[in-house]
């Protein structure tokens, strides 16, 4: 069986280091494995289960253990219809999970929100990541995440969390996210980012259709043409479901594993999922055989 290889495949060199702070990341032998810790009661897939603290942050330490190279800690649901969340709601539940973390150090952390006030506040206690699904939308970002020389997450999303499902359209929904990280990759450069602090998702399942997900995993080499990795987020996310017979989050386990090594194979080199451990020794494989691949066309 011959694996499939993306349409337009990166020509250029792919990025082999992300820096976030005072940690460089490795994106060499394998990819990188973000791990997902959700302290809000409305998340999709494990909404509720980290509301206490204490459960929270041994979570977060389990994940770690299993080979989560980041942990992204997020206090606002961004699935489908999710209403915003203030930032002092945000804080209330970010910072008794974020401290204890920040003080035992060495986990990477990385706080998922859109919010400047938040992100700077999580920054001031030890985050090492802003996880952005709104690219920068907040225009308070850009300086707080160039202040801290803070890793960034740029994502794309057709519209916003309440809407972005009613009518996602595209006339080449590849080239059109790559254009518009593209020009996000420049914004943050033009606003003080390094560029080595930047890595690019594509948004699966924000404001996309099944086919839009699909299209966007098979061609992620247009993505990472941009010279940043390519962060994947497809992990128990709807889209699975519904390709596995409408398995609830719970059941998509399979169906993540194989979109991570898809899009491993098509040049994703940061992984984000809710199951560590599965992911992890899946995407090793696929990066192994990824370089024996190099290594037989370099003979």
């Amino acid at each position: 069986m011959t694996l499939p290889r993306a349409a337009g495949a990166a020509a250029v060199e792919p990025a082999r280091t992300w820096r976030c702070r005072d940690r460089v990341l490795a994106i060499v032998d394998r990819p990188l494995v973000m791990g997902v810790v959700n302290v809000t009661p409305d998340s999709f897939s494990d909404g509720g289960h980290f509301l206490e603290p204490a459960a929270a942050v041994e979570h977060a330490f389990r994940l770690a253990a299993e080979g989560a190279d980041i942990v992204d800690l997020g206090a606002e649901s961004t699935r489908p219809g999710a209403e915003p969340v203030p930032a002092a709601a945000q804080l209330r539940r970010l910072v008794p999970v974020l401290e204890p973390l920040a003080r035992a150090g060495g986990v990477c952390v990385s706080v998922d929100t859109a919010s400047a006030e938040v992100a700077r506040a999580a920054l001031d206690l030890g985050a090492h990541v802003v996880n952005d699904v709104t690219a920068l939308g907040d225009p308070a970002m850009p300086a707080v995440v160039a202040a801290a020389g803070a890793g960034v997450v740029l994502m794309h999303m057709q519209g916003e969390p309440r809407s972005m499902q009613r009518a996602p359209r595209y006339a080449d929904v590849a080239r059109e996210v790559a254009e518009f990280l593209g020009a996000r990759l420049a914004a943050a450069r033009a606003a003080g980012i390094a560029a080595d602090c930047v890595a690019l998702d594509p948004g699966i399942g924000f404001g996309k259709t099944l086919e839009h997900n699909l299209q966007l995993i098979a061609r992620l080499g247009e993505l990472a043409a941009l010279g940043r990795p390519v962060v994947l987020g497809a992990s128990r996310k709807r889209f699975l479901g519904t390709l596995t017979g409408d398995a609830p989050a719970d059941q998509r386990l399979e169906a993540g594993l194989a979109a991570a090594a898809i899009a491993v194979w098509n040049g994703a080199g940061v992984v984000r999922t809710h199951d560590v451990a599965a992911t992890a020794r899946a995407v090793r494989v696929v990066a192994a055989i990824a370089r024996a691949r190099r290594d037989a066309a370099h003979d």
